[in-house]
């Protein structure tokens, strides 16, 4: 089992910081639904046995670890979502950090550090780092990773039965050939992104657009 990480962390403290939330999105890849991103702040020196990227864990171990993170009383996290009609507005770089730093405004305390996944800072005055694969490298971007996929499951889950011929429920909104195959033969959702199927050949849209998200 992956051991938790808080080298990251523990640096800021000692540059005393005293209150570091982990950031990460999810949903950057889809073709439809939104981006979802979670902000998680840890209290200082808690481990979590087998927190670890999201991708990485089996959806049971994510429940788990969801369940633990969000029931825990000392534990505080933050959601933000960007749905498909801004995702095409602002591309999907501008919306992860959209989300990320609606995750940090929905946090009920304002932390002084932020650890964020990848390569990028949200634009937020709060001091920041950027931590590539910090998912698997953090244990607080990695409670955030957790807790953003499994927002976003449920979701796609969600909207699967709405429209049940893409497979939402297996796929969650992502490209895969089950996907892919009813694209070709079936009417865009009013929650795919466009700016995504322009090179997939798809069936002319029919449907009014949705900003149920």
């Amino acid at each position: 089992m992956h051991k938790p990480n808080t080298f990251f962390e523990e640096q800021a403290f000692q540059r005393g910081y005293s209150c570091i939330a982990g950031i990460d999105e999810v949903g950057r890849g889809a073709f439809a639904g939104p981006v979802v991103a979670a902000a998680c702040i840890l209290p200082r020196g808690m481990m979590i046995e087998g927190v670890d990227d999201s991708k990485k864990l089996r959806s049971s171990q994510r429940e788990d670890l969801y369940h633990i993170i969000v029931k825990h009383p000392d534990i505080i996290f933050g959601i933000g979502m960007v749905n498909n009609i801004l995702i095409d507005e602002m591309t999907i770089l501008a919306a992860s950090l959209y989300a990320m730093k609606r995750a940090v405004q929905n946090l009920p305390i304002t932390p002084d550090y932020l650890l964020v996944d990848g390569n990028h800072l949200p634009t937020i005055h709060i001091d920041s780092q950027a931590v590539v694969q910090g998912d698997s490298l953090s244990q607080s971007i990695g409670a955030a990773s957790i807790l953003a996929k499994c927002i976003r499951d449920r979701i796609m889950v969600k909207l699967h039965k709405r429209w049940p011929y893409y497979g939402w429920d297996r796929n969650k909104g992502y490209g895969t050939q089950e996907h892919r195959d009813a694209l070709a033969t079936q009417p865009l959702s009013p929650i795919h992104r466009r700016s995504f199927l322009k090179k997939i050949k798809c069936h002319t849209f029919t449907s009014n657009r949705s900003t149920m998200l």
